[in-house]
């Protein structure tokens, strides 16, 4: 069999690497360069162009030129060349064969399987998408690996015999992710993954460039997504994509020349032409403090996810021995000050934050080949988020559906844990089984991920008929579903279809007081909470509906937080 590469699949940019007498090594692309661009230029005749080459054309055929395409993974979008639709998928998967290709010019062989890493937060629908992309390209993905835990293969390969508490602090051009793991004599072992796959560099260029219009314009004339396209509103002088993209890569290169300078001059003449004709420029000074301010809400958003996973871990910032910063975004002066200062320490500069994740993809598929010895290295990984089903409650009031957690988040995987059920109704002989991934009580407010039936069940009343529910997680990140009728042993499995899914916010509870009307139902919580204290008998109901109620305010939903406000007196008077 050939040997297995490691790929980091990144939002700007992409590596390739393998193991070298015992070592992961980076494979240097056409130009010699170990770091690709993740860009694709697709020609009128078919042709594909891709990393510095294809960037080129963002400036003379930005139509059929495309980049930052991983925030489209899994989403379902279609992107359009000279006529053609493609998914981004497929564009990933040309950008899968070009690192392919150049290793096996490197190494004077056919390669045909790959180690992909994927952001630790990312959903189920992204990671299919993922391997869909690798197969193709012509790959037998032998392993899809969260990013932090590559990049903490990489550190663990040269520290086999420490114990320390590490957190990999992972914030790259289009995602963010927070790994909690622990190494102790060549274990890794992940404990907490937290992260946000609609945060990374890519904003924090769109944001240089909205304050850049802003101030030109005195509007706000962009909007939406770089990667789908849509950046640009129906009002924006920036109708020509080519002064779109001089304007972002101004804008990246203000971002990067800011990390080691404190100011950055724009100097972008006749970039567009204004409403009455004239041509107009962008000449001005941007300060590192300007910047700061710009991106600080963005910059400090992620105190939470990494304060979340700690404490997820069962750790504190004392705890921790180690602090790695991965991507290129972690060189922003501003994101390693808000690093210091939330975990009480200075980040250590252990690895390269741009190539170490290719490198642990590549001691991973060491690993799996066999040419690293799985004595020395041993990891393990988790699921980062909550997987479970909808189910009915009947309540004393009204039955609900509610989100009932099977595999809780950041269990270790590969897992399988079942449940089980009954129909809903006398007599039921079907059943349909909705997967979710989230934390909310409320299934709406969580991830669908596709669903099951089951036919065959034997006509009952209700209650005497019961259905396991089993899920299974893999190692790669991927679920699958069975549903068993236990009497009968008819059963239904499938891997869930999840296509075109999009990621729901997860909601933090602990922030209900600060949502808008929690005022009024504060006493009406406190006195549920008590109740439950007591162990009364509705304590399932009332902590049902104070989860609920509680997700309403957040969602600023006031129509059914009055609503389940009026169910939660109504079982508290039940009580009294």
């Amino acid at each position: 069999m050939s040997r297995i590469v490691g790929i980091d699949l990144g939002t700007s940019t992409s590596e390739i690497a393998c193991i070298f007498d015992g070592t992961p090594k980076l494979i240097p692309n056409t130009r010699g360069h170990l770091v690709t661009p993740s860009v694709v230029h697709i020609g009128e005749d078919g042709g594909i162009v891709v990393g510095e080459d294809a960037a080129e054309y963002l400036f003379t055929r930005p139509d059929c030129t495309f980049m930052e395409i991983k925030r489209l993974t899994g989403s379902g979008e279609r992107l359009r060349a000279h006529g053609k639709e493609y998914s981004p998928e497929e564009i990933q998967a040309m950008l899968l064969r070009y690192l392919v290709s150049c290793a096996e010019t490197s190494l004077n062989e056919t390669i045909d399987r790959a180690v992909i890493t994927v952001p630790a937060y990312f959903t189920d629908v992204q990671r299919r998408a993922t391997t869909k992309a690798g197969e193709l390209a012509g790959l037998r993905v032998e392993r899809i690996i969260n990013e932090p835990t590559a990049a903490a293969l990489d550190y663990g390969l040269s520290n086999l015999r420490e114990c320390k508490n590490v957190l990999v602090y992972d914030l790259g051009g289009g995602t963010l992710d927070i790994t909690v793991l622990e190494l102790f004599e060549g274990v890794i072992d992940v404990k907490a993954s937290r992260g946000n796959n609609r945060l990374g560099g890519k904003d924090f260029d769109e944001i240089i460039m909205h304050k850049l219009m802003e101030a030109e314009l005195s509007s706000d004339i962009l909007s939406g997504d770089i990667s789908s396209g849509d950046i640009l509103s129906q009002e924006s002088p920036l109708s020509d994509k080519r002064a779109l993209m001089r304007l972002k890569k101004a804008a990246e290169d203000c971002k990067i020349s800011l990390s080691s300078h404190e100011e950055y001059r724009f100097s972008l003449p006749f970039l567009f032409s204004a409403g009455d004709g004239k041509p107009v420029s962008i000449e001005r000074t941007v300060t590192r403090t300007e910047f700061d301010a710009w991106v600080r809400e963005k910059v400090v958003s992620t105190k939470e996810p990494m304060m979340t996973a700690l404490q997820d871990a069962k750790l504190s910032p004392e705890d921790l021995n180690v602090i790695l910063l991965v991507g290129g975004s972690t060189r922003i002066p501003c994101v390693k000050a808000l690093v210091a200062e939330t975990l009480s320490a200075i980040p250590q500069s252990l690895v390269d934050p741009d190539l170490t994740v290719a490198r642990g993809a590549a001691i991973q598929a060491g690993l799996l080949e066999g040419s690293l010895s799985e004595a020395d290295l041993v990891l393990t990984d988790v699921c980062p988020y909550t997987l479970g089903i909808a189910a009915l409650h009947r309540g004393v009031y009204d039955d609900r559906m509610i989100f009932d957690p099977i595999i809780p988040r950041n269990t270790t995987i590969p897992t399988e844990r079942s449940k089980l059920y009954h129909p809903a109704v006398d007599y039921q002989t079907t059943a349909r089984i909705e997967a979710y991934q989230g934390d909310s009580s409320n299934p709406e407010n969580n991830e669908r991920l596709g669903d099951v039936l089951l036919t065959g069940i034997p006509p009952a009343r209700h209650g005497k008929e019961p259905i396991e529910v089993t899920f299974s997680y893999d190692i790669n990140g991927i679920l699958q579903v069975k549903a068993a009728v236990v009497s009968t042993g008819r059963a239904v499995s499938a891997e869930i279809s999840t296509t075109g899914v999009k990621a729901m916010p997860v909601l933090d509870l602990r922030k209900w007081e600060k949502a808008e009307g929690a005022k009024r139902c504060r006493p009406l919580i406190r006195k549920a909470e008590k109740a439950i204290a007591r162990g009364d008998d509705l304590s399932d109901d009332l902590q049902i509906l104070i989860d609920q109620l509680k997700e309403a305010l957040l969602l600023k939903n006031e129509e059914q937080a009055e609503e389940i406000r009026a169910l939660l007196l109504g079982v508290l008077e039940e009580l009294t």
